[in-house]
């Protein structure tokens, strides 16, 4: 089982992600370089959080057209696994791997701090593990994190219930007071319609480690680990 963490110019959550992946995890990681085409025969991608390219034009803009991108569509687009966190999110948004788009945060201020969020649908492959109506506390850190879709995209996610999580309040409440950017409908994270990309803005990886004295990140990365063993 072999997990590649893309790297792009102004990745900062990649080693993060690495850690988390190959030394509490015990998993075969590879580090996978923008310029590249080749995945490795990667079973998972993981685009990880940062700033790529400097966030220049839009989050993700120019990262979406580096060489490794082409390889990560036709492979996604084979049914291969690919999780983008942060950053990530954003530029599998601009590839159009997902559906939405991430707007400046409502505040126009960077985020920076713990968040409450929710399964809204337990089949999904990151979701799997995630007990029904459990609560997770998990970090934001973004700029542009405000997920936005347009009406006919909305009904479609909510339809084929493709909302991955929702920003709750510490007793899995939804409310306008617990969305920490704006995002249209609480909107935390979403998947394809194919089930096999998946995007969030939060930060799992930052919520994995006993020493940090959190680890309901953890139960994200396990789900996707569990259901690629059972894939």
């Amino acid at each position: 089982m072999k997990f590649g963490v893309v790297i792009f110019p102004g990745s900062n959550c990649d080693q993060d992600m690495i850690y988390v992946l190959k030394d509490l995890m015990e998993l075969d990681v590879v580090e996978l370089w923008h310029k590249d085409h080749d995945l490795q025969k990667c079973d998972v991608i993981i685009l990880p959080g940062g700033f790529a390219f400097g966030d220049y034009l839009r989050s993700g803009a120019i990262a979406r057209f580096s060489p490794i991108m082409e390889s990560v569509i036709k492979f996604a687009d084979r049914g291969g696994l690919v999780f983008g966190i942060c950053n990530g999110f954003q530029v599998l948004c601009e590839a159009g791997l997902l559906p939405g788009a991430l707007l400046h945060n409502s505040n126009q201020k960077f985020i920076c701090k713990n968040v409450f969020i929710k399964a809204q649908t337990y089949d999904a492959l990151v979701t799997s593990m995630i007990e029904h109506g459990q609560v997770l506390k998990v970090p934001i850190a973004h700029g542009e994190g405000s997920y936005y879709a347009d009406e006919a995209t909305l009904k479609m996610l909510n339809d084929k219930r493709q909302i991955l999580f929702r920003y709750c309040d510490a007793d899995g409440n939804i409310t306008p007071e617990s969305n920490p950017n704006g995002s249209i409908e609480n909107i935390a994270g979403v998947c394809n319609e194919g089930r096999n990309v998946f995007g969030m803005m939060p930060h799992p990886e930052r919520a994995s480690d006993n020493e940090l004295g959190n680890t309901d990140g953890k139960i994200i990365l396990e789900s996707l680990l569990n259901a690629v063993l059972k894939f």
